[in-house]
């Protein structure tokens, strides 16, 4: 098994061949491109990806690679993930080769050699080059081709940054020189997410509404902290996929996900320092001044300025940038119980709600919308670790009164006014409970 650490971006087309020339720079370890076809299997269930799980074979020059990807961990387009590789002779699945540790019961499932059958491709040239970054030994590479899957198919055009071997620090270090060049932008979607969405019927992607972000049981307040700042990481890549292909709407929930970081940082900022994420901050406005130009969503997105930022972001959480600020008395903070964090800072935001729409407001609503819109974003943080429909159906009061102040919609403001200051808490502690 190796554990696969890579860092994917996407490549904007006219920027290629600049591109190159810049890893010609970099490098004298190059290698010239080679064909790559990759069939993915899955049953008719869907039992891997239900499982997290990426199962394919891989020909180039004749010879064959079944290789079997299990779940990990993904923050921006820094893929953390076990990796299993088999050679075979031919391109043929033969599923009894993996080590027992692959399956999910520590056996391979009886019928799923039968059942898994090819459900897409991807066929691509691949061109590499070798740096030494650091300590570290990294292959970057340039995959340019199309996914395919029955009548559908998408252009492939992406680099990668796979740690050979050596620290993932390192990954992240080379990544921010090549950020600075435009027409890079860090993707989430792997090839293999691409080719399940054709492979599903390739329905039209829509816009993601902000849910509520869910914890594990006995979560700390960093753990907290990070599932906050991975879920506003989440909500930008994914709303500036849809910007760059014409979703109407994706562009305002990109710039509403960085609100999102800035919000989350503040939410925690009693106990992480704000000197933790000055440099972050700085992207962050650098970013919002250029997407709130009449820029398209091309230039935004494949900028330096962008890419550094979420770069910034990603790094911050691999590394958790934030811990070297931390003294001896927020390091215990961080470290206590998020649900006890969450039940003190719900009581606080729900106080002041109602303290603002204790009564009708007239034709003053619309001053209050930006605090409402903030209070609501820390409620949908802080609400994970209770019972889903109690808190969805609590909030969804003060949703439907932010909706209400943005539509004018009079009569329902004053609904939703009312039923959202007489409702009861969800969450121990809050002094009804």
């Amino acid at each position: 098994m190796a554990q696969e650490i890579e860092l994917k971006f996407i490549v904007e087309n006219d920027s290629v061949d600049a591109l190159k020339n810049h890893l010609h720079q970099l490098t004298g370890e190059h290698h010239e491109p080679v064909q790559l076809l990759n069939i993915y299997y899955e049953t008719q269930d869907l039992w891997l990806r239900r499982h997290d799980m990426g199962l394919r074979i891989r020909g180039v020059d004749g010879r064959y690679e079944m290789t079997m990807k299990i779940a990990g961990r993904v923050v921006g387009g820094l893929h953390q993930r076990p990796e299993y590789n088999i050679e075979i002779d031919q391109p043929a699945l033969d599923l009894a080769r993996f080590p027992a540790e692959v399956w999910p019961e520590g056996q391979l499932p009886v019928g799923l050699q039968e059942s898994a059958s090819p459900l897409f491709s991807t066929d691509f040239w691949r061109e590499k080059w070798l740096v030494n970054e650091g300590k570290s030994r990294i292959e970057i590479a340039l995959d340019r081709g199309e996914v395919k899957a029955g009548e559908f198919q998408e252009p492939i055009c992406e680099l990668e940054l796979e740690l050979l071997e050596g620290h993932a620090d390192d990954v992240l270090k080379l990544a921010r020189k090549l950020v600075t060049q435009s027409g890079l932008r860090q993707g989430s979607l792997s090839k293999a997410a691409r080719g399940y969405h054709l492979a599903q019927g390739n329905a039209p992607r829509t816009l993601k509404p902000l849910e509520i972000m869910r914890v594990a049981p006995k979560s700390s307040i960093e753990q907290g902290f990070e599932a906050s700042l991975e879920l506003a990481l989440s909500q930008w890549q994914y709303h500036e996929e849809l910007w760059v292909r014409g979703v109407k709407g994706a562009k305002a929930e990109v710039l509403a996900a960085m609100a999102l970081v800035r919000h989350s940082l503040t939410l925690f900022g009693g106990i992480v320092p704000r000197k933790a994420s000055a440099h972050l901050r700085d992207l962050l406005t650098q970013t919002e001044t250029l997407m709130a130009s009449d820029v398209s969503a091309e230039t935004a997105v494949y900028s330096p300025q962008t890419a550094t930022a979420k770069l910034a972001l990603t790094e911050f959480l691999v590394t958790r940038g934030w811990r070297t600020f931390l003294d001896a008395k927020a390091q215990a903070k961080i470290a206590d119980n998020f649900k006890r964090f969450a039940d003190i800072q719900l009581s606080r935001h729900a106080a002041e709600l109602k303290t603002i729409f204790a009564h009708p407001l007239g034709d003053q609503y619309g001053d209050q919308l930006i605090r409402l819109a903030r209070n609501v974003d820390s409620m949908l943080l802080l609400s994970g670790a209770y019972d889903g429909p109690a808190a969805r159906a609590w909030l969804e009061n003060w949703q439907g009164l932010l909706y209400a102040i943005k539509t004018r919609q009079h009569i329902e403001i004053e609904h939703f006014r009312n039923e959202a200051i007489s409702q009861e808490p969800f969450w121990l502690h809050s002094g009804k409970r």
